[in-house]
Protein backbone atom coordinates (compact mmCIF):
# COMPACT_ATOMS: atom_id res chain seq x y z
CA UNK A 1 0.00 0.00 0.00
CA UNK A 2 1.45 3.34 -1.09
CA UNK A 3 1.55 6.63 0.77
CA UNK A 4 -0.23 8.15 -2.25
CA UNK A 5 -3.22 5.89 -1.60
CA UNK A 6 -3.38 6.89 2.06
CA UNK A 7 -3.16 10.60 1.24
CA UNK A 8 -5.80 10.33 -1.48
CA UNK A 9 -8.08 8.35 0.80
CA UNK A 10 -7.71 10.87 3.61
CA UNK A 11 -8.46 13.80 1.30
CA UNK A 12 -11.57 12.06 -0.07
CA UNK A 13 -12.87 11.01 3.35
CA UNK A 14 -12.20 14.30 5.14
CA UNK A 15 -14.06 16.26 2.45
CA UNK A 16 -17.56 17.01 3.78
CA UNK A 17 -20.31 14.83 2.31
CA UNK A 18 -23.54 13.14 3.24
CA UNK A 19 -21.83 10.61 5.54
CA UNK A 20 -19.91 13.24 7.48
CA UNK A 21 -22.98 15.47 7.72
CA UNK A 22 -25.16 12.66 9.02
CA UNK A 23 -22.57 11.58 11.60
CA UNK A 24 -22.18 15.15 12.89
CA UNK A 25 -25.96 15.53 13.08
CA UNK A 26 -26.25 12.24 14.98
CA UNK A 27 -23.59 13.36 17.45
CA UNK A 28 -25.36 16.63 18.15
CA UNK A 29 -28.79 15.03 18.31
CA UNK A 30 -28.14 11.75 20.13
CA UNK A 31 -24.67 11.94 21.66
CA UNK A 32 -21.33 10.15 21.31
CA UNK A 33 -22.63 6.59 21.15
CA UNK A 34 -25.05 7.42 18.36
CA UNK A 35 -22.33 9.23 16.41
CA UNK A 36 -20.10 6.15 16.49
CA UNK A 37 -22.99 3.97 15.33
CA UNK A 38 -23.71 6.49 12.58
CA UNK A 39 -20.07 6.30 11.46
CA UNK A 40 -20.35 2.51 11.51
CA UNK A 41 -23.52 2.63 9.41
CA UNK A 42 -21.97 4.99 6.87
CA UNK A 43 -18.99 2.63 6.61
CA UNK A 44 -21.29 -0.35 6.07
CA UNK A 45 -22.96 1.62 3.29
CA UNK A 46 -19.65 1.64 1.42
CA UNK A 47 -19.48 -2.18 1.22
CA UNK A 48 -22.02 -2.66 -1.63
CA UNK A 49 -20.24 -0.03 -3.74
CA UNK A 50 -16.86 -1.59 -3.07
CA UNK A 51 -18.12 -5.06 -4.02
CA UNK A 52 -19.86 -3.68 -7.10
CA UNK A 53 -16.64 -2.06 -8.27
CA UNK A 54 -14.52 -5.15 -7.64
CA UNK A 55 -16.96 -7.48 -9.39
CA UNK A 56 -17.45 -5.12 -12.32
CA UNK A 57 -21.05 -4.22 -11.55
CA UNK A 58 -20.10 -0.56 -11.40
CA UNK A 59 -19.49 -0.77 -15.15
CA UNK A 60 -23.21 -1.47 -15.59
CA UNK A 61 -24.08 1.62 -13.57
CA UNK A 62 -21.61 3.60 -15.64
CA UNK A 63 -23.03 2.46 -18.97
CA UNK A 64 -26.73 2.11 -18.09
CA UNK A 65 -28.40 5.51 -17.91
CA UNK A 66 -31.62 4.01 -16.51
CA UNK A 67 -29.93 2.14 -13.64
CA UNK A 68 -27.88 5.19 -12.73
CA UNK A 69 -30.88 7.53 -12.81
CA UNK A 70 -33.05 5.19 -10.70
CA UNK A 71 -30.47 4.92 -7.91
CA UNK A 72 -29.61 8.60 -8.16
CA UNK A 73 -33.19 9.80 -7.73
CA UNK A 74 -33.84 7.33 -4.93
CA UNK A 75 -30.88 8.97 -3.21
CA UNK A 76 -32.25 12.45 -3.94
CA UNK A 77 -35.66 11.47 -2.52
CA UNK A 78 -34.07 10.00 0.61
CA UNK A 79 -31.95 13.10 1.26
CA UNK A 80 -35.05 15.29 0.90
CA UNK A 81 -36.83 13.01 3.34
CA UNK A 82 -33.93 13.42 5.78
CA UNK A 83 -34.20 17.20 5.37
CA UNK A 84 -37.93 17.03 6.15
CA UNK A 85 -37.65 14.91 9.30
CA UNK A 86 -34.70 16.98 10.50
CA UNK A 87 -36.63 20.21 10.04
CA UNK A 88 -39.61 18.74 11.89
CA UNK A 89 -37.25 17.39 14.58
CA UNK A 90 -38.57 13.85 14.29
CA UNK A 91 -36.83 10.52 13.85
CA UNK A 92 -33.35 9.57 14.99
CA UNK A 93 -31.93 13.08 14.56
CA UNK A 94 -34.29 14.75 17.01
CA UNK A 95 -32.36 16.50 19.78
CA UNK A 96 -33.37 15.21 23.19
CA UNK A 97 -31.83 15.55 26.63
CA UNK A 98 -32.68 11.91 27.42
CA UNK A 99 -31.10 9.71 24.76
CA UNK A 100 -32.71 6.29 24.27
CA UNK A 101 -30.69 3.31 23.08
CA UNK A 102 -33.61 2.06 21.00
CA UNK A 103 -32.76 4.70 18.35
CA UNK A 104 -29.40 3.06 17.57
CA UNK A 105 -30.89 0.68 15.02
CA UNK A 106 -32.61 3.51 13.20
CA UNK A 107 -29.41 5.56 13.15
CA UNK A 108 -27.51 2.66 11.55
CA UNK A 109 -30.21 2.00 8.94
CA UNK A 110 -30.41 5.66 7.96
CA UNK A 111 -26.62 5.92 7.75
CA UNK A 112 -26.37 2.80 5.56
CA UNK A 113 -29.09 4.05 3.21
CA UNK A 114 -27.44 7.44 2.84
CA UNK A 115 -24.33 5.84 1.32
CA UNK A 116 -26.01 2.97 -0.53
CA UNK A 117 -28.25 5.38 -2.46
CA UNK A 118 -25.31 7.27 -3.93
CA UNK A 119 -24.39 5.76 -7.32
CA UNK A 120 -21.27 7.90 -7.55
CA UNK A 121 -19.62 5.80 -4.85
CA UNK A 122 -19.62 2.75 -7.12
CA UNK A 123 -18.20 4.80 -9.99
CA UNK A 124 -15.61 6.26 -7.60
CA UNK A 125 -14.39 2.84 -6.49
CA UNK A 126 -14.45 1.60 -10.09
CA UNK A 127 -12.09 4.43 -11.11
CA UNK A 128 -10.18 4.77 -7.83
CA UNK A 129 -8.99 1.28 -6.91
CA UNK A 130 -7.34 0.26 -10.23
CA UNK A 131 -5.01 3.26 -10.03
CA UNK A 132 -3.24 1.69 -7.03
CA UNK A 133 -3.18 -1.94 -8.21
CA UNK A 134 -0.68 -2.98 -10.94
CA UNK A 135 -2.49 -4.25 -14.04
CA UNK A 136 -0.53 -7.51 -14.11
CA UNK A 137 -0.55 -8.14 -10.37
CA UNK A 138 -1.20 -11.86 -9.70
CA UNK A 139 -3.19 -11.08 -6.55
CA UNK A 140 -5.04 -8.00 -7.81
CA UNK A 141 -8.32 -9.02 -6.18
CA UNK A 142 -6.69 -9.43 -2.77
CA UNK A 143 -4.96 -6.06 -3.13
CA UNK A 144 -8.22 -4.32 -4.04
CA UNK A 145 -9.94 -5.88 -1.02
CA UNK A 146 -7.10 -4.75 1.23
CA UNK A 147 -7.21 -1.19 -0.14
CA UNK A 148 -10.99 -1.13 0.24
CA UNK A 149 -10.66 -2.26 3.85
CA UNK A 150 -8.19 0.57 4.52
CA UNK A 151 -10.54 3.07 2.87
CA UNK A 152 -13.41 1.87 5.05
CA UNK A 153 -11.29 1.99 8.23
CA UNK A 154 -10.19 5.56 7.49
CA UNK A 155 -13.82 6.49 6.75
CA UNK A 156 -14.98 5.07 10.07
CA UNK A 157 -12.24 6.78 12.09
CA UNK A 158 -12.74 10.19 10.44
CA UNK A 159 -16.54 10.07 10.62
CA UNK A 160 -16.44 8.92 14.24
CA UNK A 161 -14.06 11.77 15.07
CA UNK A 162 -16.46 14.25 13.46
CA UNK A 163 -19.37 12.78 15.38
CA UNK A 164 -17.61 12.63 18.75
CA UNK A 165 -16.50 16.24 18.40
CA UNK A 166 -20.11 17.21 17.66
CA UNK A 167 -21.28 15.13 20.66
CA UNK A 168 -18.83 16.99 22.89
CA UNK A 169 -20.63 20.21 21.94
CA UNK A 170 -24.06 18.67 22.53
CA UNK A 171 -24.56 20.05 26.04
CA UNK A 172 -24.05 23.56 24.68
CA UNK A 173 -26.67 22.89 22.01
CA UNK A 174 -29.48 21.42 24.12
CA UNK A 175 -29.18 24.25 26.64
CA UNK A 176 -29.84 26.87 23.96
CA UNK A 177 -33.19 26.46 22.14
CA UNK A 178 -32.34 29.14 19.58
CA UNK A 179 -29.13 27.31 18.66
CA UNK A 180 -31.07 24.06 18.28
CA UNK A 181 -33.50 25.72 15.86
CA UNK A 182 -30.62 27.21 13.85
CA UNK A 183 -28.77 23.90 13.68
CA UNK A 184 -31.91 21.99 12.69
CA UNK A 185 -32.56 24.40 9.84
CA UNK A 186 -28.90 24.33 8.81
CA UNK A 187 -28.77 20.52 8.65
CA UNK A 188 -32.08 20.40 6.76
CA UNK A 189 -30.73 22.96 4.29
CA UNK A 190 -27.50 21.00 3.90
CA UNK A 191 -29.43 17.81 3.09
CA UNK A 192 -31.40 19.75 0.46
CA UNK A 193 -28.20 21.12 -1.08
CA UNK A 194 -26.63 17.65 -1.15
CA UNK A 195 -29.76 16.26 -2.81
CA UNK A 196 -29.55 19.00 -5.46
CA UNK A 197 -25.89 18.23 -6.08
CA UNK A 198 -26.69 14.55 -6.45
CA UNK A 199 -29.58 15.33 -8.82
CA UNK A 200 -27.23 17.33 -11.06
CA UNK A 201 -24.59 14.61 -11.19
CA UNK A 202 -23.95 12.99 -14.53
CA UNK A 203 -22.52 9.54 -15.20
Amino acid sequence: MSIEFLITTLVVVVSPGTGALYTIAAGLARGGKASVWAAFGCTLGIVPHMLAAITGLAAILHTSALAFEIIKYLGVAYLLYMAWVTLRQTGSLSVEADVADKSVGKVIVEAVLINILNPKLSIFFFAFLPQFVPAQAPNALVQMLELSAVFMLVSFVVFAAYGLFAAAMRSQVISRPSVMVWLRRSFAGAFVLLSARLALMER
